[in-house]
């Protein structure tokens, strides 16, 4: 049997955002900017698809921008904002629980020259909202914190930070990888000047995202060339990507509440029995609001690595944290930001569920889990000696 279970790394491509893309790889194929035919017919699918998300999201499509991905976005978005307002102040205030893509672009601009406050979280995972007013000064030109987070599946009080970001005229980037088309979002609505989100995380294709960028929100170039994406992003437009994307997230959009409600069961279901089975756990994040796929597990005295190896040779698909930072021993950031021990994050199995699970792979996985980490903490000296 083989359970993938690790939906927020990735998701498998929905059947019908890929029978929209296939025209556009051999017969539909030419640049979406040439003004010949081939080009005029290219060129109207991409219209249409920037029409589409721009809609779902209740914005113009002008204000829509075609990415590679996630963390180019995030990059477009900071960087963007840090060039083009540097004159007006240099300080920028993000979480401690960002994505690689946004905090390795603050420590960037950090050695710029750029003062970068880290906002704390609660023991849930939420930010410090009251640390944020205080942070704000004269300076402050934008403020930077993901709507749900990629490891605990936490969301955070983004309407809160939009209105406080309004009230003091400061611009608002949020990172929505991982909760856009699981969560409702109205970027204007929520005080939302810069929304960045990618195909691969909503059933689309890899490869393919996109940037909100308000109207009036100016960007200064990270990357130069061509007039492709307001100048923004030039490059040859990648018409069967962005045409799958926009495809996957009409579905997800569709399919919403009908798909956190069957995740939300299969995931609460899944956390009940391990909980009831197995001593010395803990759901992190349970407590406060979740995307309805992600469990975030600490299975004490054990390592994550070796339940993750365990379990893929049952067939079972986890994660021990963040993809993009999977290569790292280190502790999760996100967790010890929450006060996790260290000794425990590295104990952390991170389960994403998806539209495809059900509950007979739920079934198989808490029996091999129960049976992995029993089996490993009889050779773990760290449980022997707790059990003392």
């Amino acid at each position: 049997m083989k359970i993938y279970l690790d939906n927020n790394a990735t998701t498998r491509l929905d059947d019908d955002a890929f029978e929209a893309m296939i025209p556009f790889f051999k017969e539909e194929y030419g640049n979406a900017f040439s003004l010949h035919l081939f080009g005029k017919e290219t060129g109207k699918a991409v219209a249409e698809s920037r029409k589409v998300i721009a809609d779902l999201l209740k914005v113009l499509p002008e204000e829509v921008i075609f990415t590679g991905s996630g963390t180019e976005g995030d990059n477009l978005a900071i960087r963007g904002v840090a060039r083009a307002y540097k004159n007006r102040g240099k300080h920028i205030i993000v979480s401690s629980i960002e994505h690689p893509g946004v905090r390795n672009t603050c420590k960037d601009l950090e050695k710029e020259g750029y003062e970068i406050t880290v906002l704390n979280v609660n023991e849930n995972g939420v930010v410090d909202v009251e640390q944020l007013k205080s942070a704000i000064k004269d300076e402050t030109i934008l403020i930077s914190v993901m709507h749900a987070n990629n490891e605990t599946g936490v969301v955070q009080p983004i309407e809160e930070i939009g209105k406080i970001a309004k009230e003091n005229k400061i611009l608002f980037h949020v990172d929505a990888v991982q909760s856009m088309g699981k969560l409702p979002i109205d970027p204007k609505a929520m005080g939302i000047d810069l929304l960045v989100f990618t195909a691969h995380k909503f059933y689309g294709p890899k490869g393919v995202g996109a940037l909100y960028v308000r109207n009036g929100v100016r960007l200064g170039k990270v990357i130069t060339g061509g007039g492709q994406e307001r100048k923004l992003r030039p490059g040859t437009t990648n018409t069967p990507l962005i045409v799958g994307m926009a495809k996957a997230l009409e579905k997800a959009y569709a399919t919403m509440d009908e798909e956190f409600k069957k995740e939300a069961e299969l995931r609460d279901y899944f956390e009940e029995q391990l909980l009831a089975q197995i001593p010395e756990i803990v759901v992190n994040g349970k407590n406060v609001k979740r995307l309805p796929g992600t469990s975030s597990i600490t299975f004490k005295y054990v390592e994550g690595e070796s339940i993750l190896l365990s379990l893929s040779m049952k067939g079972i698909a986890v994660s021990s944290g963040s993809a993009c930072s999977s290569d790292e021993l280190q502790a999760s950031h996100v967790l010890l930001a929450m006060g996790i021990p260290e000794e425990f994050a590295h104990g952390t199995i991170r389960f994403s569920l998806g539209k495809y699970n059900t509950k007979e792979e739920m079934d198989y996985t808490i029996n091999a889990v129960v049976e992995v980490i029993g089996k490993l903490r009889m050779m773990s000296p760290l449980w022997n000696e707790f059990h003392k």
